[in-house]
């Protein structure tokens, strides 16, 4: 071969081994940004669900169907009962305070 086929080889083969080089840096930075973009995406769905259930609460507490529900389960249900409980044992300490008094009256 000729001295100008060497030379042309030569800078081809340069060329070649520095596209080579960066493609394998560029494919590892993009390898590293779609790891980050993953984490990015399953925080956004995250704040999506909890949005979705802020969303759902709001909607709950106006809707007629809503404070029906919330009423139903604060005074018909357990709700009522510990209700109930807590206010026989607001007389219950009612009226032994009143016969504390009496007696110490007496």
């Amino acid at each position: 071969m000729e001295t100008p086929a060497w030379i042309l080889v030569i800078i081809l083969s340069v060329t070649l081994f520095l596209f080579l080089l960066l493609f394998i840096i560029l494919l590892i930075k993009l390898i590293g940004v779609t790891k980050e973009a993953k984490k990015i995406m399953i925080q956004g769905q995250g704040i999506a669900e909890k949005a979705d259930d802020i969303a759902g609460n709001v909607r709950d507490m106006t809707t007629v169907g809503g404070l029906v529900k919330y009423f139903v389960e604060n005074y018909t249900g357990e709700g009522a009962k510990k209700k109930k409980a807590a206010k026989k044992t607001r007389v219950v300490k009612n009226e032994e305070e009143e016969k504390d008094d009496e007696r110490e009256e007496k």
